[in-house]
């Protein structure tokens, strides 16, 4: 194998080929469900209550990176998956009561600064 053909792991559990991407279909995340059963949007906001031991990866991939609220678009993007999937596995942390739902706020102004900077901020990170 050249080091362009190798298969490394990420965080211990998932796996990642650097040519292919993810070896693991999205699907096999949340054994094939694909409706969430809370109502969430990309920009409605998720925050971790407490961290759960007995979590897959991804969930608490998912709940480490929501102590501060966070978008559900952010966290399909730092954890290279279909919002439609992050969305189930956001609604199953919400009904573990691990994680709870915070509605987006939306600035009157379209040319709000501060919206702007943490728009232009959360652009940067991903």
């Amino acid at each position: 194998m050249t080091s362009g053909d190798e298969v490394r792991p990420e965080d211990d559990e998932v796996w990642l080929d650097d040519d292919a991407g993810r070896l693991v279909r999205p699907y096999t995340v949340t054994a094939g469900r694909t409706r969430p059963t809370v109502d969430l949007d990309m920009l409605t906001l998720v925050v971790s209550v407490r961290l759960s031991p007995a979590l897959d990866v991804e969930y608490t991939r998912a709940l480490e990176l929501c102590r501060t609220p966070t978008s559900v678009a952010e966290v399909a993007a730092h954890l290279r998956l279909p919002t439609a999937v992050t969305k189930v596995l956001l609604s199953d942390l919400v009904e573990r009561g691990v994680m709870t739902v915070q509605e987006a706020r939306i600035a009157a102004d379209p040319t709000d600064r501060a919206l702007l900077e943490a728009l232009l901020d959360g652009l940067q990170r991903v």
